[in-house]
C-alpha cells in the first residue's frame, strides 16, 4: 500500500476507512444513479476529505446536496477525524459548462 500523505501510520488507516466506506456505503448508490465517485484526498489538519464524482453525478444540482448531506453526514458519524466533505474543483467540467452557458446565452440573443 502506498504512503497516502506521508503522515504517518494513523493517516493511513483514515484513508482506508474513508476509502472502505466509500466503496461499501457511498459507491454502489452513486452507481444507481448513473454516476460514480473517486476519494481524492484527506487532509489529516483540517479534516477534509475531497471526493471528485463523475459521470451523471458530475454538475448534477443535487450532487453537491448528497456529498454535503449523505457522504459528509455518514463519513463524520463513523470517523471522527473527518470533519468537511469537499468536491474536487475540476477546471474541466466548469470549462464545459461555462461553454454550454455562453452557447445558451447566444441563442438566446437569436431569438
Amino acid at each position: 500500500a502506498g504512503d497516502a500523505g506521508g503522515e504517518g501510520s494513523e493517516d493511513d488507516e483514515v484513508v482506508l476507512m474513508i476509502k472502505e466506506l466509500l466503496d461499501t456505503r457511498v459507491r454502489p448508490a452513486v452507481q444507481d444513479d448513473g454516476g460514480d465517485i473517486e476519494f481524492v484526498s484527506f487532509d489529516e489538519e483540517t479534516g477534509v476529505v475531497t471526493l471528485k464524482l463523475q459521470g451523471a453525478c458530475s454538475g448534477c444540482p443535487s450532487s453537491s446536496v448528497t456529498l454535503k448531506s449523505g457522504i459528509e453526514n455518514m463519513l463524520m458519524h463513523y470517523i471522527p477525524e473527518v470533519k468537511e466533505v469537499i468536491e474536487a474543483e475540476d477546471g474541466e467540467s466548469e470549462l464545459e459548462g461555462l461553454r454550454a452557458f455562453e452557447e445558451f446565452e447566444q441563442s438566446m440573443k437569436k431569438q
